[in-house]
């Protein structure tokens, strides 16, 4: 099943509506922009259902943000398919994303690729069978300082081993909170000391 292309009928659910505190933030977003540029919410708006809905955009999410911001269902659909973030259809509680971008490809993405492959028996796209992980490859998350590096959920893992990748994955599956950031030790992007042979 691809995340770029709504999920098939018999996965999509029959009805989305924003519970309160979504509906109480939305009213706040949307005051931000004059009466004929509310549509400019359609991003933040698109955000806060895909949250409330475990990490994934039904249609009838988005036929409801269409509604309240009174613009064709087509304009949120195009948005939608458009951006990587946006998952339409749904994914694992962690959804692993690997930075394939040139920076993180010389530094060693694919030996962080055959690691997340390796440990978790999926290919990308592919979800595991307990529902905990999705596998997939996007492109510049913007740490190229600091490649190789994943973006798990909303969270930056960087400076990535085959070794770490994978002892992050196994925080993960027990229910650990693995250390975000650089994962060589370095405080953000500083200069890495490397050490002569």
């Amino acid at each position: 099943m691809s995340l770029r292309m709504p999920a098939p009928k018999e996965v999509q659910p029959k009805s989305f509506k924003f519970n309160k505190a979504n509906l109480d933030k939305i009213n706040f977003i949307i005051s931000k922009y004059p009466s004929d540029r509310q549509a400019s919410a359609l991003l933040p708006l698109l955000d806060l259902a895909q949250r409330q809905n475990n990490n994934w955009l039904p249609l009838e999410a988005m036929n409801e943000v269409a509604k309240i911001l009174s613009i064709p269902m087509i304009k949120v659909l195009e948005v939608a398919t458009f951006y990587s973030m946006f998952n339409l259809a749904p994914v694992g509680k962690y959804l692993v994303q690997i930075c394939g971008t040139t920076p993180c490809w010389l530094r060693g993405s694919d030996k962080i690729t055959e690691a997340c492959k390796k440990k978790l028996g999926i290919n990308y796209g592919e979800t595991t069978q307990d529902n905990q992980f999705t596998l997939m490859e996007v492109e510049c998350l913007g740490a190229c300082s600091n490649a190789p590096m994943v973006q798990i959920n909303d969270t930056y893992y960087e400076d990535l081993t085959e070794k770490s990748m994978t002892g992050i994955l196994n925080d993960l599956a027990k229910g650990k909170k693995p250390r975000k950031g650089p994962q060589s030790g370095r405080k953000g992007s500083e200069p890495q000391i490397i050490k002569e042979a």
